[in-house]
């Protein structure tokens, strides 16, 4: 289980960048709204992660590969939520003492902590329940 935690990472960060180009392309050079293009990267990151997991971590062969990338989706959103409500709870709520004075600090110190649970949680619902 350990080796398909390191793969599942290594997918995860192929799927950051994937995310940030999209995103970066379409609200920078495309000129388009920041939300759509935000959107738009996490939905062509979440495709290539699934696609990449399924190949590689998982060697899925399950031939209902329609329901078994809704139920990665599925799980990479409410991740999403996750990962947005312990932010807030973090950047909003928690006091880092001598890192409060920092706001940019606090907040990317935050998405790394945020980061971690999503990436522990992701892993576990995939395992179980997508690639099970």
């Amino acid at each position: 289980m350990i080796e398909k935690f390191i793969q599942f990472g290594i997918v995860g960060l192929s799927g950051l960048f994937v995310d940030f180009g999209i995103t970066w392309m379409l609200k920078e050079v495309l000129r388009l709204n920041k939300y759509g293009a935000n959107a738009t990267g996490f939905l062509v990151a979440a495709t290539s992660n699934y696609v990449l997991n399924r190949i590689w971590t998982f060697s899925s062969t399950n031939p209902e590969i329609a329901t078994e990338y809704l139920s990665f989706l599925a799980i990479s959103v409410v991740g999403l939520a996750i990962n947005s409500l312990i932010l807030y709870l973090l950047v909003e709520r928690v006091s880092f003492g001598r890192f409060d004075s920092n706001r940019n600090l606090k907040f990317y110190l935050s998405k790394l902590i945020a980061i971690g649970f999503v990436t522990i949680w992701n892993f576990i619902m995939n395992l179980y329940i997508t690639f099970s």
